[in-house]
C-alpha cells in the first residue's frame, strides 16, 4: 500500500514585492556596469573592468533568479511533474560556473598587468568604486529577507555583496595609489577581486550540484530522519529511505514503513503522524510511503547494498 502526502503544487516562500525588486535591482546593475566600463577604460584601471565583468554575472544572477522566481510558482503538468522547482537551482549553478570562467581571465590580464603596469587616474577609479559599493549594498538589504530558505536568490544576494566588498578593496587601492604612485596595486586588485569571485562561486557550487544529483539535504542526517520515523507508534521499522530536494527550499522523502496488519482508518493515523513529525523536524513536505506488513526481498538487498557501500 503507497500512501502520498504532497506540499502544494508550485509552492513558493514568496516575500511581498521580491519580484519587483529582483526586476529593479537588475535594471540599477546594468546602468551602473556601463558606468564601470566608461570609467574603468578613461581611468585606465584593470580593478574597475574586472568588477564590470563581476557585474556582468551580477546581471546575470539577478536575470536568472527573476526567471527562476516566477518560473518556480507554475504548477506541474504532464511532462514536467515536479513543476519547475530546479530552475533556480540551476540557473545558480550556470552563474556559479561563468564565475569560474571569469576569475581565470582576470587572473591572466592581472599577469600581464604587472609585468607592465599603466598609470591609473586615481579619482575616477575612488568615485566609480564608491557608486557601486552604495547600489550593491543596497541591492543586497533589498534582497536579503527574500534570501532565506531560497538558493536562487542567496547566490545573487552573495554575487551583489561580494561586489560590495570588492568596491571598499577598490576605494582603499586608489587611496594607496594616490599616495605612494604604485600602480601595481591595480593589478593585484584584479587578482583579490579574482580570488572573491572564486570564494563566492565555492559555496554555491556545492549545494546547488548537491540538490542537481538529488544527494541528502544540506543540514539533514539520515540516521536522524529514520530514527525520529520509527518513534512513532506503530512504526515498526522504516528501510529503503531516500531524500533529496526538489529546490532549495522543497525536500522529499520516499520509503518503506514496517507496520502490523492494521485496517486503512487505523494506518492513516500513523502516516498523519509521521508526515507531522517530517515536515515539523526536518522540513520535508513531500512524502512517498509505502506500508508494508512484511519484509520486502527488494527493499531488503536494497538496504544491504547501501550497508556495503558505506563498509567500503
Amino acid at each position: 500500500m503507497h500512501d502520498h502526502d504532497h506540499g502544494s503544487p508550485g509552492h513558493h516562500h514568496d516575500h511581498p514585492g521580491t519580484g519587483a525588486r529582483l526586476k529593479l535591482s537588475l535594471l540599477v546593475t546594468v546602468v551602473f556596469i556601463v558606468v564601470e566600463v566608461i570609467g574603468g577604460l578613461k581611468a585606465q584601471s584593470l580593478a574597475l573592468l574586472s568588477d564590470a565583468g563581476h557585474n556582468v554575472t551580477d546581471a546575470l544572477a539577478l536575470l536568472l533568479a527573476w526567471f527562476a522566481y516566477y518560473a518556480e510558482t507554475r504548477p506541474p503538468n504532464e511532462t514536467k511533474t515536479y513543476g519547475y522547482q530546479r530552475a533556480g537551482v540551476l540557473s545558480a549553478f550556470v552563474n556559479a560556473l561563468g564565475l569560474i570562467v571569469l576569475a581565470g581571465f582576470i587572473f591572466y590580464e592581472s599577469y600581464a598587468r604587472l609585468k607592465a603596469p599603466p598609470a591609473v587616474n586615481e579619482s575616477i577609479m575612488i568615485g566609480v568604486a564608491a557608486v557601486g559599493f552604495f547600489m550593491n549594498l543596497g541591492i543586497v538589504l533589498a534582497l536579503r529577507a527574500a534570501s532565506h530558505g531560497d538558493l536562487n536568490i542567496r547566490s545573487a544576494v552573495i554575487h551583489q555583496f561580494g561586489d560590495a566588498v570588492g568596491s571598499i578593496g577598490i576605494i582603499i587601492g586608489g587611496v594607496l595609489m594616490a599616495w605612494t604612485g604604485a600602480h601595481w596595486i591595480d593589478p593585484v586588485l584584479s587578482i583579490l577581486i579574482g580570488l572573491l569571485i572564486l570564494w563566492t562561486a565555492r559555496d554555491i557550487i556545492q549545494e546547488s550540484l548537491n540538490i542537481l544529483l538529488e544527494g541528502l539535504p544540506k543540514g539533514l542526517r539520515l540516521e536522524a530522519v529514520t530514527g525520529a520515523m520509527r518513534e512513532v507508534a506503530g512504526v515498526n521499522d522504516v528501510h529503503d529511505i531516500h531524500i533529496w530536494s526538489l529546490a532549495s527550499h522543497s525536500h522529499a522523502l520516499s520509503c518503506h514503513v514496517l507496520i502490523d496488519d492494521l485496517p486503512p482508518s487505523s494506518s492513516e493515523a500513523i502516516l498523519r503522524c509521521v508526515n507531522e513529525i517530517l515536515e515539523q523536524r526536518f522540513q520535508i513536505t513531500h512524502t512517498t510511503i509505502q506500508f508494508e506488513h512484511v519484509g520486502c526481498e527488494i527493499s531488503e538487498a536494497g538496504c544491504a547494498a547501501v550497508r556495503v557501500e558505506r563498509r567500503t
